[in-house]
């Protein structure tokens, strides 16, 4: 299996900052370490038990701690069960199937029956939420409710972005911190989320992301979301066409609930208590 990380010194110290950031987990929780067909699968569950069961999934280059600066929000009322997906920095196996393929789904269902749930609501962010959605589509009798925050695959993919990220990415740590100044345009600077963007900086300096093209959900599709949804969306976002992704799924489920933020990018601030409103409600 090829790494994802450029050195095994790189993988280890990555792996090393990430315990170090879950150390600083503001509620009580548990991990778990779960069997799935492409492998190992590593999960923080925070929340009360017997409260309303969420599966939560970052984007790309994005693990578990990525949640850190909402986590004692979502968890007050909900089950949160934090998860590293395949191929990401974090502590799950490294596979990565191809995004169009179902390996992904059946990833999820190997999830879900790892932590005895039959269904779940399932909270996703940038390439997590594409993820959470082709899970919703595929499996919609295991989707109780859909939360997509500045989802991939709705929206037109931005190229002349990756463009200077890849012309950044020849200056070292100037270049990388150039770059997530681009992405976080309009993020809150609350201690939570600089520790989480010093850590995600960290991260690639050492970790391959994916270079393969996300696809792209047709209306049709969307229309047959079969659970409530809602979805967040900044309208700046440097990497996606958010714009265009909150008029095609208003197109799509006129009943949704879509919030277009003005002003905020792919890292999204005030989304987290909305969410844990809808999930209180909809994802029993």
């Amino acid at each position: 299996m090829t790494t994802v990380y450029r050195s095994a010194e790189g993988a280890e110290a990555v792996r090393r900052r990430y315990d170090a950031l879950l150390g600083q987990w503001p509620v009580p929780h548990e991990t778990h370490t779960l069997k799935t067909r492409l492998g190992d699968t590593f999960a923080v569950v925070s929340g009360p038990v017997g409260a309303p069961p969420v599966v939560a999934l970052q984007g790309s280059g994005g693990t578990a701690a990525h949640w850190l600066p909402d986590i004692a929000t979502l968890a007050e009322h909900l089950r949160v069960h934090a998860v590293d997906a395949p191929g990401e920095p974090g502590r799950t196996v490294e596979a990565r199937p191809p995004l169009g393929s179902p390996a992904y789904a059946e990833w999820l269902d190997d999830v879900l029956d790892a932590l005895e749930l039959p269904r779940a609501a399932f909270l996703g962010t940038s390439l997590g939420g594409w993820w959470a959605l082709d899970h919703a589509l595929r499996r919609p009798e295991r989707v109780t409710a859909l939360v997509l925050v500045n989802p991939s695959g709705i929206g037109r993919r931005r190229v002349a972005p990756l463009l200077k990220f890849a012309a950044y990415s020849r200056f070292g740590a100037w270049g990388r911190r150039r770059s997530l100044a681009m992405v976080a345009k309009g993020s809150p600077a609350d201690p939570g989320r600089h520790a989480v963007g010093e850590f995600t900086l960290a991260t690639f300096e050492h970790f391959k992301p994916r270079l393969e093209p996300i696809p792209v959900v047709a209306v049709e599709r969307l229309r047959a979301l079969a659970m409530p949804v809602q979805a967040h969306f900044g309208a700046h976002d440097v990497l996606l066409d958010q714009r265009d992704a909150a008029a095609k799924l208003r197109r799509a489920r006129p009943d949704a609930d879509v919030r277009l933020a003005e002003g905020a990018g792919h890292f999204l601030p005030g989304w987290a208590e909305s969410t844990a409103e809808f999930l209180k409600g909809e994802g029993s």
